[in-house]
């Protein structure tokens, strides 16, 4: 008798699974301050980052998934797959929305943004590739890249929901909102990106390669981000924006520490990986339950 043991997918740490839909949520942003986490322009706008990133990113998530869904053969993937673009397109939507504010408040995103937009509509957008190996190349190194990337929403969405430390400082409720209800929605489906590529491709090779790929871009990005933000602040004369700074800031609590960003990376180079490793369902229906935004979106779907 053979003692090889045939290899297992990774299966989830986490049985409750809910049917993703999208929360049509609106935000009012005539009061939010541009420094709205209290005396900390370095932490409010390394956050603010997200909203120059997501809007393009996300709209490319939804791009790319619309092009995956043929080629799923499990239909409650399938229904899960659905689900997450709906909110993924919210989320693009709800952070778009923030850039007008930060105009009238003196800081104009388009330099940053217009760069965005080019990375994920020409760099990883659709190349002219032949029907067959080629063309499904490209696509299965985008579902891997949005799996990796997923990973980093997820631990976002799960330090957002638990970061008491912002709610000490003061930080501008609305803005809050906002940040848990998607931080929430990351958590509630931070399993789907993953299980999509483990179902079309799996191979450890891509995840390991587009993993790198995804966190280096990530940093860049992240870092270019703050800067430009810092250095184009009108109430600031001389913004800096320095690793030594994020280091601080994560352990004030008021961002994610490096610890543990660093910590998370062998958890998703694990052969037994799986995203319910990361944060709680549990935690985030509650904030789901409660969100003002999302509370509000309910009750006028009825």
């Amino acid at each position: 008798m053979s003692n090889k043991q045939t290899p297992r997918e990774p299966q989830p740490a986490e049985s409750g699974r809910t049917t993703l839909q999208a929360r049509k949520v609106s935000f009012s942003w005539e009061d939010t301050p541009l420094h709205w986490v209290p005396g900390d322009p370095f932490a409010t706008h390394t956050i603010n980052v997200l909203h120059l990133l997501l809007p393009a990113g996300e709209r490319w998530f939804v791009h790319v998934y619309r092009q995956a869904l043929p080629l799923i053969r499990d239909e409650r993937l399938r229904e899960d797959v659905i689900g997450f673009i709906g909110q993924e397109a919210m989320h693009s939507q709800a952070h778009d929305e923030v850039l007008p504010h930060l105009r009238d408040l003196g800081l104009d995103p388009t330099p940053y943004t217009a760069q965005v937009d080019w990375l994920f509509e020409k760099l990883l957008g659709d190349r002219t590739l032949p029907p067959g190996r080629a063309r499904r190349w490209w696509l299965m190194e985008r579902v891997a890249l949005i799996a990796a990337i997923e990973h980093y929403t997820a631990f976002l969405g799960n330090w957002v929901l638990n970061a008491e430390e912002l709610d000490r400082r003061g930080a501008d409720p609305t803005m809050l909102d906002l940040l848990r209800w998607h931080g929430a929605e990351e958590v509630e489906h931070r399993s789907v990106a993953f299980e999509l590529f483990q179902h079309l491709d799996g191979g450890y090779r891509r995840r390991v390669r587009t993993w790198a790929t995804a966190f280096a871009a990530l940093v860049f990005l992240w870092q270019r981000g703050t800067r430009f933000f810092m250095a184009n602040d009108p109430t600031l004369t001389a913004g800096r924006a320095g690793f030594r700074d994020f280091y601080v800031s994560g352990r004030a609590g008021v961002l994610p520490s490096t610890g543990d960003m660093l910590k998370s990376i062998p958890r998703y180079l694990s052969r037994g990986y799986h995203p319910s490793q990361e944060g709680s369902t549990e935690q985030a229906l509650a904030y789901l339950a409660a969100s003002p935004a999302a509370t509000a979106a309910e009750r006028s779907a009825r």
